[in-house]
């Protein structure tokens, strides 16, 4: 299955509903700073394709406006950026998960 193709399956589409309506269709990192912002995006704190043993755990899914979201990722190369590592870490530490040793560098 493409990356694209799984955003556009009935499991997904799902799972996406119940978690933009757990948290309000809020974005949830706008929130942390006072702001009420629509939640357009649903993102997989421990990336999907480097974690697929946390695709469908709702707490490595949180609902971000399209700006935040973009700030997690770098869309040239698909890695997370450093606000995508610092949310990654974040949750770890909350859930304790260990930190995968990749995301371990203070760079």
């Amino acid at each position: 299955m493409t990356d694209n193709s799984f955003y556009k399956t009935r499991k997904w589409l799902h799972k996406r509903e119940v978690i933009l309506r757990r948290d309000g269709y809020k974005c949830q990192l706008s929130k942390r700073y006072g702001k009420d912002v629509p939640a357009k995006n649903v993102h997989h704190i421990f990336p999907r394709d480097e974690f697929p043993e946390y695709t469908w755990e709702s707490w490595n899914l949180i609902s971000l406006s399209v700006e935040q979201h973009n700030r997690m990722h770098n869309r040239d190369t698909n890695e997370l950026t450093e606000e995508g590592i610092a949310l990654l870490k974040k949750t770890a530490r909350k859930y304790n998960i260990p930190i995968p040793l990749r995301y371990c560098s203070d760079n």
